[in-house]
């Protein structure tokens, strides 16, 4: 949902493309400008949640940073309907309004393209909500690239449980030894890359109006077209 930021270097990755025959990718931070995101949650949320219970705004985000570090690493994380249930306010709808500010991260489509040129099957893995993701996918029109859209809420847990790539793999059946999953969140990339996944690559750059990260442990680039060519 939101991440913190420290500065690091931009290099390439170059992965073997000859050992890859699945490729999947996370939509918020990884395709998509975390941007959003981030004001969404950070800024807009602990303001219309203020104004609806008549709280400071300092008060409102202490109510909200209790929740999210009382639901981080779960589904109710990602949830629009649990956070619509504490909050008491639309957040589906407040997603609708605040669209505009929904972008793809420079370069991503690029990426997709190539990736879909190669005849390799494309697979987008999200946390998201669907309230959310179709959104999303509307707003920028990347839907199109894609051969699966899959979100974590289907399987009732989140990428970062162990569990989730089983139950994953089980409906939509693939290799992970010839496989590479890209993602900005550090828990997830964890499991994932402890699932057996081939090519585990973080993205240091999720957030277009912040630095870069320093990510260790990880295949790591900036952004996906840092992968290229394929």
């Amino acid at each position: 949902m939101i991440t913190t930021m420290t500065q690091a270097p931009a290099d390439s990755a170059p992965i073997d493309w000859s050992q890859i025959d699945h490729v999947l990718l996370d939509m918020d931070g990884t395709v998509l400008d975390l941007a959003f995101d981030n004001h969404f949650w950070l800024k807009l949320l602990p303001q219309r949640f203020a104004e609806h219970r008549q709280l400071a705004v300092d008060e409102a985000w202490a109510a909200l940073s209790r929740q999210f570090a009382a639901t981080q690493g779960t589904l109710d994380w990602y949830c629009l309907d649990y956070w619509s249930r504490f909050t008491g306010l639309d957040i589906a709808a407040m997603t609708i309004e605040l669209q505009h500010r929904i972008h793809v991260l420079p370069g991503s489509e690029d990426f997709l393209t190539a990736v879909r040129a190669s005849g390799r099957p494309l697979w987008l893995v999200t946390n998201a909500h669907p309230g959310s993701w179709r959104v999303k996918l509307e707003r920028t029109g990347i839907g199109r690239h894609f051969d699966r859209v899959i979100s974590s809420h289907d399987f009732g847990m989140p990428k970062e449980d162990p569990r989730f790539w089983p139950a994953l793999r089980a409906q939509h059946p693939f290799d992970p030894a010839r496989a590479l999953f890209a993602d900005d969140s550090l828990s997830v990339l964890t499991t994932a890359k402890a699932h057996g996944i081939r090519e585990v690559v973080a993205i240091r750059h999720p957030d277009s109006t912040a630095e870069p990260r320093v990510l260790d442990g990880f295949t790591a680039v900036d952004r996906l077209p840092q992968l290229l060519p394929i």
